[in-house]
């Protein structure tokens, strides 16, 4: 299957659920986004690695990187393999005696290891084709935002919670927004609910 680099760009702060995260992936050779909803913990522990600040004691991540260093077991990669229902799942592809293992992961704590190892992070591209976010130009934010603040104050609180009330032309320029404004774990929901109209 055909493999695309990812980068991270940044972790952004759920704006309806405070203790909830996004971990937002970018095209390395492309526009594309790809946010990742994630717990406080696996934020953390990515953040911590990111910006190079070793804690007074090793997390779960730098145990686990320490083990595997202990037993020259290395990670070449890793991989987002799937999405099933707004869930990403991942695989390390780690080498031992010269045999490449896939072992599967959660797609957080994958992330945070690809860190620690300084190794790639690969998505395939039918995946991203589907929940990948295309940056719009600035012009076109300005549009949507000018038509998305004409909806009715009741349809935008509905909004908050079902995303199925609005036309597919409304997504779009709902998502956005949402892109506009880093909201990112809304932007997620709501390319999940596009996603769900395509199949």
């Amino acid at each position: 299957m055909n493999k695309i680099e990812l980068e991270i760009i940044n972790i952004t702060q759920g704006f309806t659920q405070h203790h909830s995260y996004a971990v937002v992936l970018g095209e390395v050779k492309g526009k594309r986004r790809l946010p990742i909803v994630i717990g406080a913990a696996e934020a953390q522990a990515i953040a911590v690695a990111l910006e190079n600040m070793p804690p007074a004691r090793p997390l779960t991540h730098d145990l686990f990187k320490t083990v595997m260093d202990t037993f020259n077991v290395f990670l070449s990669e890793i991989v987002i393999t799937n999405l099933m229902d707004g869930v990403f799942y991942s695989k390390l592809i780690c080498i031992f005696n010269g045999e490449e293992h896939e072992i599967d992961s959660r797609t957080s704590d994958a992330i945070a290891l690809a860190i620690r190892f300084g190794c790639p992070i690969y998505i395939y591209g039918s995946i991203l084709e589907t929940s990948g976010i295309v940056l719009v130009e600035e012009e076109q934010e300005e549009n949507a935002e000018e038509e998305f603040s004409s909806l009715s104050t009741s349809r935008v609180e509905k909004e908050k919670t079902d995303y199925s009330i609005y036309t597919y032309k409304e997504l779009e320029k709902m998502l956005n927004e949402s892109l506009s404004a880093e909201d990112y774990e809304k932007a997620a929901h709501i390319r999940d609910e596009l996603n769900k109209r395509e199949k």
